[in-house]
């Protein structure tokens, strides 16, 4: 059975989710999504959504309010006669009017085990903590910051060297999967809720660029698990005479002294052992692998980076 939805998304981890239910027959009215917004070359272009330019690709109607607590969009979107709404990192709040317009609910996919992580980042919020292991969750949205009940998840194990991206790329289809899976269910009647746990809960607070500098009085586990938290976007950093350095991979590496002091070739020492550099980006240049950048000015034995 198939059902009539309307998808809300914005980014790429958005589009694979599109492109499923699209995949199993359901009927999307409509996709709303960000507003373009200035880009390209030298900012002067304004450019579409990821699931903006998909939605077109198949032709289904696309809207891009800057807002919907205003009745008029919220008469709109009441308007197309949906069965439920699918939002994955949508970017905008829905009021409550737009939460109730759905007969069976506005469900999110969300990127991490819930209750732990609520909120805008916690894909990056898991590897900087050091988790072991997160989840991609199915839930029901309510008024609240990631608080509705959940219907289905699927744990993702995080190694010890992957990345955000990486990560990123991993729920983009798992939980894409989720998500029709869930539909199926929904369409038969045989989704169940359940309450998220009252313990447990943590927030994942946006990104900002202050906390990307690397802290290397930390121990070298913490600085290691914050450089891959960060990449590749927005790259954990370091300055060198006056040079910003984003690493975008870094390993565990032996060796101590004092913090913030390169000990070897492309290894820095911590506030309890060392990372070694494995890839970096200077500034104004593309990514590359440290043993390159070494050979350039590179980080000479007793500089001082921080």
């Amino acid at each position: 059975m198939s059902l009539r939805l309307i998808f809300m998304g914005t980014p790429a981890f958005a589009v694979p989710t599109l492109m499923e239910i699209l995949g199993q027959g359901h009927e999307v009215v409509a996709v709303y999504t960000r507003a373009p917004a200035p880009g390209g070359r030298r900012g002067l272009d304004l450019v579409k959504s990821p699931v903006h330019q998909a939605a077109e690709r198949f032709r289904l109607p696309v809207l891009t309010p800057k807002s919907l607590r205003n009745t008029e969009a919220q008469a709109e979107f009441a308007s197309f006669g949906a069965d439920a709404a699918i939002v994955v990192a949508y970017g905008l709040i829905l009021p409550v009017p737009v939460l109730e317009a759905m007969p069976l609910g506005c469900l999110n996919l969300h990127g991490s085990a819930l209750p732990r992580w609520r909120g805008a980042a916690p894909i990056q919020r898991a590897i900087m903590a050091g988790d072991k292991e997160t989840a991609v969750m199915v839930m029901k949205m309510e008024q609240g910051l990631d608080t509705g009940a959940i219907g289905m998840a699927e744990r993702i194990a995080i190694s010890p060297e992957m990345t955000a991206g990486q990560l990123h790329d991993r729920m983009m289809v798992v939980g894409a999967d989720l998500m029709v899976r869930a539909l199926a269910a929904l369409a038969r009647g045989s989704l169940s809720f359940a309450p998220q746990a009252s313990e447990g809960v943590t927030y994942a607070a946006k990104i900002t660029k202050e906390e990307c500098r690397i802290d290397f009085s930390k121990p070298a586990s913490e600085a290691h698990n914050h450089i891959r938290g960060l990449s590749p976007a927005p790259g954990a950093f370091f300055e060198v005479e006056g040079r910003r350095v984003k690493v975008l991979r870094s390993a565990i590496a032996e060796g101590s002294g004092p913090a913030g002091t390169v000990i070897g070739e492309n290894v820095i020492a911590c506030g309890r052992g060392a990372i070694r550099l494995l890839e970096v980006q200077p500034a104004g240049k593309g990514a590359m692998r440290a043993a390159d950048f070494a050979r350039g000015k590179g980080l000479p034995i007793g500089t001082k980076v921080g």
